[in-house]
C-alpha cells in the first residue's frame, strides 16, 4: 500500500488537493469516485526524499500532544490484531502534523521493508526519544509492544503534564516583571524628561535620588543605541556560556540554591527520574542501560552527572539507594529509603511509580500556589520601584517650594 498525493476535479470542476492510501493508482482513482471526485493527477509520496520544507519542518520538531496520540493509538490497534505496517498507514491518515505525517509513512516503508520496529525509529532521533526507543526495543524483544506502548503512554502523559503545569505557573510572574520593564522604559522615555526639564529651569540644585533618575533616563533616550548594543551582549555572551560545560553547571548549582526556583527545579526533576525508572523497569532493559538513558532525559546537568556516576558504581555491584546516598542534596531521604524498600521487596518499579506520583503532585501543587508565592514578591519590587520614583520626582519639588517660600 503507497501514500498518493492527489490533485482532482470535483462536481464543479473546483480543484482538490489531498492525501490518500491506496494499492494501485486505479484503486485511488475509485476511492476518490466514491466521494464525488474525478482524478487528475497521482504521485507516490517518497519519505526518503527531503526537500527544504521538511528540513524546517524537522527543525520544529513534533509536539507531544502528536507523539502521545500516536503511542496511545498504536498501542489499541496492536491489541486489536493489527500489524505495525497497517496501523502506521491508518495512523498517517489520522495524523494533521505534516512533518509527523511523513516520519510515520517512512516507518510504515521501513517496516515492510523487513526492518525491526525499534530501528525504524532510531532513523528519527529528533522526533523520538533514545528512552522510547528503547522501550520500544526491549518490548520488541520480550513480546509484550503493546504492554510497553501502554506504559509509554502513561509515562508521556505525565511528562507532558508535569511540563505544562510548570509553564503555565510561570505566565503569571513573566507577564508582570514584563510590563514592570515596559512601564519602567516608558516613564524613562516620556514622562521622566518633561518633568525634570522643569526643575532644570528652577535654579534649584537636585537631590541625588533625582539626579541619579536624570542620569538614567539620559543614557535610555539619547544613548539608547549603546543601551540596546549592551543588553544584546549581555544576553548573547549569557547564552553562550550556559552553552558550555562550566557555564550549565554554574547556573544549574545557582539555580537549585534559589530560594523558590530551586525546590521547584528539584521536584520537577525527581518526578521524572523516578516515572522515567519506573516505566524502564518494567522492561528487559539492564539497569546500568536505563540509568544511561534516563540521565539524558533530566535537566539539570547535576542530576544528568549523578545518574551517569551512579551507572558507574552499578557495575560494582553496589545497589541503587547506596550510590543515591553520595547526593543528599539531590535524593532526599524519602528517595533514598523507597528505593531501598523496593530493592529490598522486589517490587522497585512499583515503588518508583508511587514516587513519581507524589512528586509530581508536589510540583502540580506548588505551581498552583506559585502565584500566591511570588505575589508579595512582586509587589513589593513595584512598590521600592514606584517608592524610589516618586522620593526622585517629590524631593526637588519640596526643595523648591523651599526655595520660593525663602525668596
Amino acid at each position: 500500500m503507497s501514500y498518493y498525493t492527489y490533485i482532482a476535479k470535483d462536481a464543479n470542476g473546483k480543484k482538490v488537493k489531498g492525501q490518500q492510501l491506496a494499492n494501485t493508482q486505479d484503486e485511488l482513482k475509485t476511492v476518490l469516485a466514491t466521494k464525488g471526485l474525478a482524478l487528475q493527477i497521482a504521485n507516490v509520496y517518497h519519505p526518503e526524499k527531503k526537500s527544504f520544507n521538511d528540513k524546517f519542518e524537522a527543525w520544529q520538531g513534533v509536539p507531544v500532544v502528536q507523539k502521545i496520540f500516536f503511542t496511545q493509538n498504536l498501542g489499541v490497534m496492536l491489541r486489536g490484531g493489527f500489524s505495525i505496517s497497517r496501523a502506521m498507514g491508518t495512523l498517517a491518515l489520522q495524523t494533521n502534523h505534516k512533518y509527523f505525517r511523513k516520519v510515520v509513512l517512512q516507518l510504515q516503508s521501513d517496516v515492510e521493508s523487513g526492518i525491526q520496529f525499534s530501528q525504524a525509529l532510531r532513523k528519527h532521533p529528533r522526533v523520538f526519544s533514545e528512552l522510547f526507543i528503547n522501550m520500544i526495543a526491549a518490548g520488541e524483544a520480550s513480546g509484550k509492544l503493546d504492554d510497553v506502548l501502554k506504559s509509554l503512554t502513561i509515562q508521556m502523559k505525565k511528562e507532558h503534564q508535569l511540563v505544562g503545569k510548570v509553564r503555565g505557573a510561570m505566565i503569571y510572574p513573566l507577564v508582570v516583571v514584563f510590563t514592570m520593564v515596559i512601564a519602567a522604559i516608558a516613564m524613562m522615555v516620556f514622562v521622566v524628561p518633561r518633568l525634570m526639564a522643569v526643575f532644570g529651569d528652577s535654579g534649584v540644585e537636585l537631590p541625588l535620588p533625582t539626579r541619579i533618575l536624570i542620569a538614567m533616563s539620559d543614557f535610555v533616550t539619547k544613548q539608547w543605541h549603546i543601551a540596546l548594543s549592551a543588553l544584546i551582549i549581555v544576553v548573547v555572551g549569557f547564552l553562550l556560556f550556559k552553552r558550555t560545560k562550566k557555564g550549565t553547571w554554574i547556573i544549574d548549582a545557582m539555580n537549585l540554591r534559589m530560594p523558590i526556583i530551586g525546590p521547584i527545579i528539584l521536584k520537577v526533576n525527581l518526578a521524572r527520574f523516578t516515572r522515567n525508572l519506573s516505566s524502564m523497569l518494567a522492561t528487559d532493559i539492564p539497569i546500568i542501560d536505563t540509568f544511561h538513558i534516563i540521565g539524558r532525559t533530566l535537566g539539570s546537568a547535576h542530576y544528568r552527572a549523578s545518574i551517569e556516576a551512579s551507572s558507574n558504581a552499578l557495575r560494582s555491584g553496589q545497589s541503587i539507594s547506596k550510590v543515591l546516598e553520595a547526593y543528599p542534596r539531590l535524593y532526599p531521604p524519602l528517595v533514598q529509603q523507597m528505593i531501598s524498600v523496593g530493592e529490598e521487596s522486589g517490587t522497585l518499579d512499583e515503588v518508583s511509580g508511587e514516587l513519581a506520583t507524589f512528586y509530581e503532585e508536589e510540583v502540580d501543587q506548588t505551581m498552583s500556589n506559585l502565584s500566591t508565592i511570588l505575589e508579595p514578591v512582586l509587589l513589593l519590587i513595584l512598590g521600592g520601584g514606584v517608592a524610589a520614583l516618586a522620593l526622585a520626582i517629590m524631593l526637588p519639588i519640596y526643595n523648591l517650594s523651599d526655595a520660593v517660600g525663602n525668596q
